[in-house]
Protein backbone atom coordinates (compact mmCIF):
# COMPACT_ATOMS: atom_id res chain seq x y z
CA UNK A 1 0.00 0.00 0.00
CA UNK A 2 1.19 3.75 -0.59
CA UNK A 3 1.27 6.22 1.83
CA UNK A 4 -1.66 8.11 2.25
CA UNK A 5 0.02 11.54 1.68
CA UNK A 6 1.03 10.13 -2.28
CA UNK A 7 -2.18 8.71 -2.98
CA UNK A 8 -4.13 12.15 -1.73
CA UNK A 9 -1.82 14.44 -3.58
CA UNK A 10 -2.67 11.95 -6.98
CA UNK A 11 -6.67 11.90 -6.27
CA UNK A 12 -7.76 14.11 -7.85
CA UNK A 13 -6.26 13.41 -11.69
CA UNK A 14 -7.23 9.72 -10.51
CA UNK A 15 -10.67 10.53 -10.36
CA UNK A 16 -11.04 12.66 -13.30
CA UNK A 17 -9.40 10.25 -15.91
CA UNK A 18 -11.39 7.46 -14.48
CA UNK A 19 -14.35 9.45 -15.26
CA UNK A 20 -12.94 9.98 -18.61
CA UNK A 21 -13.85 6.26 -19.32
CA UNK A 22 -17.28 6.69 -18.38
CA UNK A 23 -19.43 7.69 -14.91
CA UNK A 24 -19.82 5.39 -12.09
CA UNK A 25 -20.85 6.20 -8.48
CA UNK A 26 -18.52 6.31 -5.65
CA UNK A 27 -17.56 3.06 -4.53
CA UNK A 28 -17.16 1.86 -8.17
CA UNK A 29 -14.71 4.87 -8.21
CA UNK A 30 -12.73 3.64 -5.51
CA UNK A 31 -12.92 0.07 -6.78
CA UNK A 32 -11.63 0.75 -10.11
CA UNK A 33 -8.57 2.68 -8.49
CA UNK A 34 -7.63 -0.20 -6.16
CA UNK A 35 -8.12 -2.77 -8.90
CA UNK A 36 -6.16 -1.15 -11.73
CA UNK A 37 -3.50 -0.28 -8.70
CA UNK A 38 -3.16 -3.66 -8.06
CA UNK A 39 -4.38 -3.18 -4.06
CA UNK A 40 -1.65 -0.32 -4.09
CA UNK A 41 -4.05 2.24 -3.94
CA UNK A 42 -7.32 2.23 -1.72
CA UNK A 43 -9.32 5.48 -0.74
CA UNK A 44 -12.28 5.18 2.27
CA UNK A 45 -15.64 7.76 1.91
CA UNK A 46 -13.96 10.18 3.94
CA UNK A 47 -11.11 10.55 1.60
CA UNK A 48 -13.08 10.04 -1.86
CA UNK A 49 -16.06 12.13 -0.91
CA UNK A 50 -14.49 15.29 -0.21
CA UNK A 51 -12.77 15.46 -3.38
CA UNK A 52 -15.71 14.75 -5.37
CA UNK A 53 -18.36 17.30 -3.91
CA UNK A 54 -14.86 20.03 -4.82
CA UNK A 55 -14.75 18.77 -8.51
CA UNK A 56 -18.32 19.44 -8.59
CA UNK A 57 -18.37 22.99 -7.29
CA UNK A 58 -15.36 23.63 -9.54
CA UNK A 59 -18.09 22.48 -12.30
CA UNK A 60 -15.30 19.53 -13.60
CA UNK A 61 -17.67 16.98 -12.73
CA UNK A 62 -21.60 16.68 -12.34
CA UNK A 63 -23.89 14.32 -10.62
CA UNK A 64 -26.86 12.51 -11.01
CA UNK A 65 -29.14 10.11 -8.81
CA UNK A 66 -30.16 7.09 -9.82
CA UNK A 67 -32.38 3.81 -8.64
CA UNK A 68 -29.81 0.79 -7.65
CA UNK A 69 -30.98 -2.72 -8.25
CA UNK A 70 -29.62 -3.58 -5.25
CA UNK A 71 -30.76 -0.97 -2.75
CA UNK A 72 -31.02 2.94 -2.28
CA UNK A 73 -30.37 4.96 -4.93
CA UNK A 74 -26.39 5.69 -6.35
CA UNK A 75 -25.00 8.72 -7.15
CA UNK A 76 -22.92 8.83 -10.83
CA UNK A 77 -20.22 10.91 -11.17
CA UNK A 78 -19.29 12.46 -15.00
CA UNK A 79 -17.31 14.89 -16.27
CA UNK A 80 -18.35 17.84 -17.78
CA UNK A 81 -16.58 19.96 -20.61
CA UNK A 82 -14.69 21.74 -18.27
CA UNK A 83 -13.84 18.58 -16.72
CA UNK A 84 -12.56 17.32 -19.99
CA UNK A 85 -9.97 19.96 -20.59
CA UNK A 86 -9.40 19.33 -16.96
CA UNK A 87 -8.40 15.48 -17.24
CA UNK A 88 -5.70 17.03 -20.30
CA UNK A 89 -4.26 19.50 -18.13
CA UNK A 90 -3.68 17.28 -15.20
CA UNK A 91 -2.39 14.29 -17.61
CA UNK A 92 0.24 16.78 -18.80
CA UNK A 93 1.29 18.41 -15.41
CA UNK A 94 1.70 14.72 -14.14
CA UNK A 95 3.66 13.48 -16.98
CA UNK A 96 6.00 16.51 -16.47
CA UNK A 97 6.52 14.91 -12.36
CA UNK A 98 6.45 11.25 -13.96
CA UNK A 99 9.49 12.09 -16.75
CA UNK A 100 11.36 14.53 -14.35
CA UNK A 101 11.39 11.87 -11.47
CA UNK A 102 12.35 9.27 -14.09
CA UNK A 103 15.04 11.41 -14.83
CA UNK A 104 16.57 12.12 -11.25
CA UNK A 105 16.54 8.41 -11.39
CA UNK A 106 18.55 7.28 -13.87
CA UNK A 107 22.30 6.46 -12.51
CA UNK A 108 23.86 8.68 -14.77
CA UNK A 109 22.06 11.75 -14.17
CA UNK A 110 23.11 15.17 -14.90
CA UNK A 111 21.88 18.55 -13.89
CA UNK A 112 23.91 20.34 -16.88
CA UNK A 113 26.55 23.18 -17.08
CA UNK A 114 26.51 24.12 -13.51
CA UNK A 115 27.58 20.38 -11.87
Amino acid sequence: MLPKTLTAAALRPMVLATLAAGEAYGYQLSQRIEWISGGAIEWNTGTLYPVLHRLETEHLIEAVWRPSDSGPRRKYYRLTMKGKKAVETEKAQWMTVHDVLLRLWQPDVSFGPAS
